[in-house]
């Protein structure tokens, strides 16, 4: 690996990505194997000002183990310490902001009890819904990026040796991340101000609805959240700090209302859900609920997650990618939803973003959800836009504007 690209790339995400004020804590979730690269990030936070960097480690191999070996009724008592180890930093003097490296194998599950995974996630997930609604909601500085696992690599490039396809795969996130050209901040600021140009054109359509049609039998009508708002690229804190959530991002996304979305949308990328693949799906919606699912692979899966409560059957997010994304044109699948998402555009089942709706994020979920923005424990994308790719939006107002051409933006 290229470790000046590497150096780069961790600046980037921090600098840019969490963005840490002075005085802050910059928190770091990183894998093991990726020590070298959270020291690299650590510097960078502390070379912006924090005041603390705290890094929490994780194994997924001895995450795995745990799976496998313990009861699932102690998997899902999850003692409130975790959730503390971040609240605490939040509520400290200074705050706090958050870096999440992932390099996760997208089956390290393969082959374990699925309930038992979800159930253990499900408990997971409520157990830290507080921490959760801070990002969430925007509340602090949260920011997702990747690097190359032995295991991940091996997955996305299975026909060389282990270390053959690290390289490789370095090589596709230096490409997609707009890191290989060695000047990593010009070319996101020029890719911010384009993805927030589409995202002030959607604004001022002030759109009532969108209709998504695709040959591959997608025709999916989808109202959207009353007084909802697009947002793309860039996101700001209450306090007006800017960061990047996710590395890479190619989306400009809104909520869908949850009680309005109609028709047949077809997947068009595999999905990983809990270590296992789901492929090829078509899901059938009646005013806002899935009344109709299917899966060439995973089928069972699909119908778990869609299972997991009340709001896993609707819509949270909609979000437009056209297909000249650089992740798309790579023309490689990750395996991984953080770039396999900004290769088409998706939806997600499950919890809609507060700060999709005007002043979403200071209203009770209570008036979030008469807005019309989806309650869940979960937030899932899948994919599926397609080259051919229409979009249309019917303005308030009554007219019909094209938004999405043959994949790609209209304007």
């Amino acid at each position: 690996m290229n470790m000046e690209l590497v150096r780069q790339y961790a600046e980037f995400a921090v600098k840019i990505g969490a963005n840490p004020q002075p005085g802050q804590t910059l928190i770091i979730r990183a894998p093991i194997e990726g020590a070298f690269f959270a020291r690299e990030c650590a510097k960078a936070g502390y070379e912006a000002g924090a005041k603390e960097v705290v890094v929490h480690y994780q194994d997924e191999k001895l995450s795995r183990i745990k799976m496998e070996y313990t009861a699932v009724e102690v998997l899902e008592d999850v003692k409130p310490w975790l959730q503390r180890s971040f609240l605490d930093y939040i509520e400290s003097e200074g705050g706090a902001c958050m870096l999440s490296i992932v390099a996760r194998d997208p089956e390290i599950y393969k082959g374990l009890d699925a309930e038992k995974i979800d159930r253990a996630n499900q408990a997971a997930m409520k157990a830290q819904e507080e921490w959760r609604s801070y990002t969430m909601s925007d509340k602090i500085q949260w920011s997702i990026v990747a690097i190359p696992s032995e295991s991940w690599a091996s997955k996305v490039f299975p026909d060389v040796p282990a270390e053959q396809a690290q390289e490789e795969l370095w090589d596709a996130i230096f490409d997609v991340c707009r890191v290989k050209n060695g000047n990593v901040v010009n070319e996101w600021k020029e890719h911010v101000a384009k993805m927030m140009a589409w995202r002030d054109k959607l604004n001022e359509l002030d759109l009532d609805s969108i209709h998504m049609e695709s040959s591959n039998g997608t025709d999916l009508t989808i109202g959207l959240a009353d007084d909802h708002v697009w947002e793309g690229a860039q996101s700001k804190t209450p306090e007006g700090y800017p960061f990047i959530a996710n590395i890479p991002t190619e989306e400009v996304f809104t909520a869908p209302h949850k009680d309005r979305v109609n028709g047949v949308v077809k997947g068009t990328k595999p999905y990983v859900y809990n270590g296992n693949l789901i492929e090829n799906f078509s899901v059938t919606f009646r005013d806002g609920k899935v009344v109709e699912h299917s899966a060439d692979r995973g089928a069972e899966l699909l119908g778990q997650l869609l299972d997991t409560d009340e709001g896993a059957r609707r819509i949270g997010e909609i979000a437009l990618v056209p297909s000249t994304s650089p992740i798309n044109q790579r023309g490689v699948l990750f395996y991984n939803t953080l770039f396999d998402e900004n290769a088409a555009c998706h939806i997600a089942f499950g919890q809609g973003y507060p700060g999709t709706v005007k002043g979403g994020t200071t209203m009770t979920a209570q008036q979030l959800s008469e807005h019309g923005v989806n309650k869940s424990i979960i937030h899932e994308d899948v994919m599926v836009g397609a080259a051919d790719t229409r979009i249309t939006g019917l303005t308030k107002s009554g007219e019909t504007v094209l938004i999405f051409e043959n994949g790609v933006w209209a304007f």
